[in-house]
């Protein structure tokens, strides 16, 4: 049976930040109307502003906002909405939620409810792939869930064992057990993350690949029987199971496994009559053997590599399917042109184990280049929230080869300014130069094999530099908003002979002397000599150094503390107070929160005798969770939180005694 062909209006997208914005992008283009929908936190948020109409869904919360069906389907009702996109993430692979959109008489984006349902859950997922013949890793997919049998079965399939949420996907949740000791916290930890983000404990074990590829094959089905694969996505580089950089075509395929690979990946899809598209993740070993792994039953964060290495708009495709058209192409059809790469820029601090940081966007900026794409819901003056995923934007290359799309990568990572939050920039700039990255030697475990990528290396030249733009642009912008005299030099005294100073915390001290037509005697560690500043608009310094290299400089200040981004890089910089005053000091022997979450387990009580490295407690903020253990031998001499507190970043958790 086929779907007649029907005519969509106005689209919903059940999503929020740059996914919405994606999917309203090319829904526009397409003549259709668009519905935001939205949490209290972003209620001014870029994707409200672009849509056509907005709904307020509820509070901040996730929960109360974009998972709540009920409101999602009243704002289609109120705007007259005649079909939702789930995007991805949220709802998207909830096939309750796909259900009751077609039950409203709606037009669900997507695969149908039963499709979702059938790969939603990992073990019966996998036993539908294994009789179709397609390779699966072996683990256990058995029913009994209890921690006893799972640890039995662990060692039974072989350390080491990863953990998954049979519920879930995207990375989050799992566990890695390497030794027998570890069973009982990976079984206890991924079944709690995997409550709290798929509302589903269930657990799967597999074997745990040493030095694996992951990769995936994009599929696309229609109504009438037509399906076909996009080719492959290489998502090997990974921290925390969660993919950073994405590329297409991948070194590791030939010709014949490329065919093989994609064929494996139809088979998975016509298995359950899928409609749309979906992805299909494998994981290859070193000997270049492909397992089965899941199904994505949606759009994927990556798919932007394909569509640029491919030549298609897999949002357009998508919508067009759920009209009830045709597949514009065969298989035979389709091929790969040139290389894309995409790069997620997180808002996370790779220097602290990559833990999620929140807080103001004071720039964002992302740079003119050809072959660049940036996709993004973040601007200058937005705030990353802890209520959210951490992902501030998507960028993306397309070059005619793997090395001039990654070198386009480089060069794009470099210019975006992202000032304010601390991002993952400079970790992926370094990553992509790294000689095994160019070569091709990836696989999951390559960022923790190269820990070295996650230090900012020390540049005092670059740091000097920095301090010299911010003191120069604080100068610049207290002369301006001096409408009384305006002329007058900030910081103006009647002893010509003293110096005005800036002084940062590192022992970073800038001392300069404002001279005639902008121009400065300037001093800062090894630098001395005369600057000139050409222009200062908005967040842009333009300056000329002693050697007459005249460069532009973004600069912001907020709560005493400066950024620079220019092309020597990015620096933060705390200026020293004038007048400090008396600090509370801290508590001594106090474990602090690294960034604000709620407290989901603790693991210790007042007086208890500890080992270093022993669990204390743990932390849930932004999808994840955090471990806090203790740093030495000793006894807990008080826990100050309780399970279900919400804490802030530097609250203090626990007071230890050495």
């Amino acid at each position: 049976m086929t779907t007649p062909v029907k005519t969509l209006n106005t689209l919903l997208v059940a999503n929020r930040g740059e996914i919405a914005l994606r999917v309203m992008q090319t829904a526009r283009a397409m003549g259709l109307s668009t519905v935001a929908v939205h949490s209290d936190a972003d209620a001014n948020a870029p994707h409200v502003r672009f849509a056509d109409r907005a709904v307020r869904l509820g509070p901040a919360p996730s929960r109360d906002s974009y998972l709540n069906v009920a409101a999602i389907l009243n704002a289609a009702s109120l705007t007259g909405a005649d079909a939702i996109h789930p995007g991805y993430g949220f709802l998207s692979e909830n096939p309750d939620f796909a259900r009751a959109v077609v039950d409203a008489g709606l037009t669900f984006v997507g695969p149908t409810s039963e499709a979702i349902r059938a790969m939603g859950l990992k073990r019966e997922a996998k036993a539908l792939v294994g009789a179709r013949g397609v390779p699966l890793v072996p683990g256990f997919d058995g029913g009994d869930q209890s921690t006893a049998l799972l640890e039995q079965k662990a060692l039974e399939v072989g350390l080491p064992v990863i953990f998954k949420p049979s519920a879930g996907g995207g990375g989050k949740g799992m566990r890695i057990a390497r030794a027998a000791g570890e069973l009982r916290e990976a079984i206890e930890s991924c079944r709690r993350e995997a409550t709290s983000a798929f509302g589903d404990p269930t657990l799967i074990i597999e074997k745990y690949l040493e030095r694996p590829r992951h990769l995936e094959i994009q599929v696309l089905g229609d109504h009438h029987g037509n399906l076909v694969h996009l080719f492959e996505r290489e998502c090997s580089i990974q921290r925390r199971h969660q993919k950073v950089i994405e590329e297409t075509p991948s070194l590791a395929l030939d010709a014949h496994t490329r065919a093989k690979m994609g064929q494996a990946a139809v088979e998975v899809a016509r298995a359950i009559g899928y409609t749309n598209a979906g992805t299909v993740e494998f994981i290859m070993d070193q000997a270049g053997q492909f397992y089965f792994s899941e199904m994505n039953t949606r759009l994927q964060v990556e798919h932007r590599v394909t569509e640029q290495v491919v030549g298609v708009d897999l949002v357009e495709l998508q919508l067009r399917v759920a009209m009830g058209e045709r597949l514009p192409f065969t298989q035979n059809d389709l091929r790969q042109q040139g290389h894309s790469v995409q790069c997620r820029l997180y808002a996370e601090d790779p220097a602290n184990g990559f833990l999620p940081a929140v807080g103001p966007v004071f720039d964002f900026h992302a740079p003119s280049l050809g072959g660049l794409l940036v996709d993004s819901g973040v601007e200058s003056g937005a705030e990353v929230s802890m209520h959210y995923d951490p992902m501030i934007a998507k960028v993306i290359t397309h070059g005619r080869d793997r090395a001039d799309a990654t070198a386009k990568m480089a060069r794009a990572l470099e210019g975006l300014s992202v000032l304010g939050v601390t991002t993952n920039r400079r970790f992926l700039t370094r990553l992509l130069r790294d000689p095994d990255y160019l070569a091709g030697k990836i696989h999951t475990g390559f960022i923790a094999e190269h820990p070295a990528l996650a230090t900012e290396p020390v540049d005092p030249a670059r740091d000097e530099f920095a301090a010299i733009a911010a003191a120069l642009a604080m100068h610049e912008r207290r002369r301006a908003a001096n409408h009384h005299l305006p002329h007058v030099p900030s910081g103006w005294r009647n002893n010509r002979f003293a110096d005005q100073t800036m002084e940062f915390e590192g022992g970073l001290t800038v001392s300069y002397r404002a001279l005639a037509d902008a121009r400065f005697e300037v001093r800062c560690g090894n630098t001395a000599g005369p600057w000139r500043v050409v222009g200062c608009e908005d967040v842009v310094l333009t300056v000329e150094d002693a050697h007459g290299v005249r460069q532009h400089v973004r600069v912001v200040e907020g709560a005493g503390r400066w950024w620079v981004h220019g092309a020597r890089g990015q620096v933060t910089l705390t200026e020293k107070p004038r007048f400090p005053q008396a600090a509370s000091a801290q508590v001594k022997g106090g474990l602090i929160a690294p960034m604000p979450g709620k407290v989901v387990k603790v693991a210790v009580k007042d007086g208890e005798s500890v080992k270093r490295g022993q669990t204390l407690l743990v932390l849930e903020a932004m999808k994840m969770e955090q471990t806090t253990v203790s740093p030495v031998d000793g006894v807990v001499k008080q826990v100050l939180v309780r399970e279900g507190d919400q804490v802030t970043a530097g609250h203090v958790l626990v007071v230890m005694e050495g």
